[in-house]
């Protein structure tokens, strides 16, 4: 049988007596766990882990928010494959999202050796500039050996290219020239990569 304790402390919300307190900490105290939810954006800055718990009259302390992945299409230039083609690309939030800096693509995956190394593209056709700018993402290591010969940038450079690109190619799309985040990347920005790829040497 646990002891009830007889300790009475004012609510941290309403004040009224309660005994029950934050899981976490176990200073704060909370008549109810909608209470606690309420004020958890205050308390969290605050809550510093208790060294040791007690099992009764304990609310739970909602766990840490958790970075949402953030979802964008993207093309895949495959090696093996004839035509680019449009994937889902999962980005993690930058750590500090309060200095602007833009969410990292999660793909690897794509690449054999699991490293990328990245240009972004900033100007189109004729030398314009891309209002959206593109980031292209592709395989140090198969550049370098020249393999193997990417058949989708082959194909859309009619391998007119000077020089043939080599290795898996992924290309997110900047939600604006300040590269603070992503947008969905399409076919319509393959005139600007076709250009490019033409230009590459």
């Amino acid at each position: 049988m646990n002891p009830v304790p007889l300790i009475n402390h004012p609510c941290t919300v309403c004040c009224r007596p309660t005994s029950m307190w934050c899981s976490r900490c176990q200073s704060a105290w909370y008549c109810t766990p909608e209470h606690l939810q309420s004020d958890w954006p205050r308390h969290r800055k605050e809550c510093v882990p208790a060294t040791h718990a007690q099992n009764y009259n304990i609310i739970a302390t909602p766990p840490p928010a958790e970075q949402q992945v953030i979802m964008v299409s993207a093309i895949l230039f495959s090696p093996e494959e004839e035509r680019p083609r449009i994937i889902t690309v999962k980005c993690r939030p930058s750590q500090v999202p309060s200095q602007g800096m833009c969410p990292q693509p999660l793909i690897t995956g794509h690449f054999p050796d699991g490293q990328a190394e990245s240009i972004v593209l900033t100007q189109g056709l004729n030398g314009e500039p891309l209002r959206f700018p593109l980031h292209l993402w592709y395989s140090p290591t198969s550049l370098s050996r020249c393999a193997p010969i990417n058949r989708a940038i082959y194909h859309i450079t009619s391998g007119a290219a000077a020089k043939a690109w080599c290795g898996t190619v992924v290309v997110l799309k900047f939600n604006g020239s300040r590269r603070q985040g992503y947008s969905d990347a399409g076919s319509n920005d393959l005139p600007a990569l076709s250009a490019y790829f033409l230009a590459y040497k």
